[in-house]
């Protein structure tokens, strides 16, 4: 007989509360094998694919791409046993009290999860309909019949249209300017090409039937655009905030001459075994904090409040700020002190380009230690920023120019940096934060300084 089992959105393993749903890969009437992908969602802090723990037929999916659903919320029906006879479905609505212990069952972790288990069976959302009228059965005419409508969690955003787009063709939009909202996908499925956000940015795109000014939330009346707060940048400023409002903020600042550091960096280039790697100022920069954390290991450490300790890290997991379609992400570099400056090189060009194809996973952008932040590729000089919590300190790199500079009594023109360093000041004290931003730059003014560390 035909047995229904309902697929709820699973807390993948980083203690998050919701989700958006970004795209199906399956509809209704498809068959599905175990661990088959079959959605993807975006977190607040990674979009994230996942799999089915099931084999069956889909019956059907209970929400809309673009919609905002709570962690344990079904959002898909699949039929495990097609091929059995008349059997009574999950029904639309239903008494809670039919909401028996039976009915409750556990959904073993998917691929990638971790070990947390998921119980479909969980309270109501605030002003939605409770658990019970989506999880329970009711008894029903016999007769082959397939599963009731589920009331959607919320209704779709902007009108219901939401432009489905990879992150490297939503890159390019904003890059040109095109409002994908406006733009109808002409891949499968609907997706919007990059060769569709360049027919629209040369003026020969057809447009969205859907899309209208009210779903791209602009108002021709108050000439003003809505955007939901959601995914990466609720994640990124709720983090922020409780950053500048908790840890006492000092923020120092260094300009140093790295002309020798990227004269260095030519002779890298040239060399046998760094040969097709990409060396960058970041990849010195990333070396340098390393091996001043270990002089410094103030600057490593962490203020964890509930337990009225100060955790000292004998290691360097080190955060790379990162500028992304999805917004700002902080993935990090394990063990980085543990890597030569090759090894650095290939993770931090290996860790970019997941960054901009969207695919950093939670798990690589937890328990980070210290951060670097590089606002010198968009030409800025320098900045003040903001601790992410969990840490104690982040360094931000300036642009590098060419500026006169002092060498020997004379005036010449020299590579110059300006760096800043800011830090925790319950955990570090001027003199550590000094004494660790004075040693960064003196790696980075003349890199033979290494071998002295």
């Amino acid at each position: 007989m035909p047995t229904f089992k309902q697929f709820p959105l699973a807390d993948t393993a980083e203690g998050l509360t919701e989700a958006d749903i970004l795209s199906w890969h399956v509809k209704p009437g498809d068959t599905v094998t175990v661990n088959q992908i079959v959605v993807e969602i975006e977190t607040a802090k990674a979009a994230v694919e996942l799999p089915i723990p099931w084999a069956g037929v889909v019956t059907e999916l209970h929400v809309e791409p673009g919609q905002t659903v709570e962690v344990g919320t079904p959002i898909l029906t699949i039929d495990v046993d097609p091929g059995g006879a008349a059997a009574p479905a999950p029904a639309a609505a239903a008494p809670a009290a039919a909401s028996a212990p039976a009915e409750e069952e556990e959904m073993k972790p998917l691929v990638g999860y971790g070990s947390k288990a998921v119980v479909t069976q969980r309270r109501a959302r605030k002003g939605a309909a409770p658990a019970a009228a989506v999880a329970a059965p009711a008894p029903v005419a016999p007769a082959p019949v397939a599963p009731a409508p589920v009331a959607p969690a919320a209704p779709a955003p902007r009108g219901g249209y939401v432009p489905l787009a990879k992150p490297p063709v939503r890159k390019l939009a904003k890059e040109l300017g095109v409002d994908l909202h406006a733009l109808t996908g002409t891949a499968d499925g609907g997706v919007i090409t990059r060769d569709d956000v360049h027919k629209a940015a040369n003026g020969s795109a057809p447009a969205a039937a859907a899309a209208s000014t009210v779903d791209s939330g602009y108002d021709p009346a108050t000439r003003e655009r809505r955007v939901p707060i959601k995914g990466v940048r609720k994640m990124t400023a709720a983090a922020m905030v409780q950053s500048a409002y908790t840890a006492p903020h000092v923020t120092e600042f260094l300009t140093i001459d790295v002309t020798p550091m990227m004269e260095f960096r030519e002779k890298l280039k040239k060399s046998r075994e760094f040969a097709g790697v990409k060396v960058t100022p970041l990849t010195f920069a990333a070396k340098a904090v390393c091996l001043a954390a270990k002089r410094t290991p103030d600057i490593n450490a962490v203020w964890d409040e509930a337990a009225q300790e100060i955790v000292y890290k004998d290691y360097v997991h080190l955060g790379i700020a990162a500028a992304t379609p999805r917004g700002l992400i902080v993935p990090k570099v394990r063990d980085a002190d543990s890597l030569s400056l090759k090894e650095l090189a290939g993770a931090l060009t290996a860790l970019t380009e997941v960054a901009r194809q969207g695919k950093t996973s939670p798990a690589d952008m937890a328990n980070g230690t210290i951060t670097i932040t590089n606002v010198g590729v968009f030409g800025v000089d320098t900045g003040t920023p903001i601790i992410n919590p969990g840490e104690s300190a982040i360094l931000c790199l300036g642009a590098i120019k060419d500026q006169p500079w002092v060498v020997d009594g004379e005036i010449k023109v020299r590579k110059v940096l300006q760096l800043s360093l800011s830090f925790d000041h319950r955990v570090v004290d001027g003199q550590q934060g000094s004494e660790f931003l004075a040693d960064v730059g003196a790696l980075l003014a003349d890199p033979a300084m290494a071998i002295t560390y």
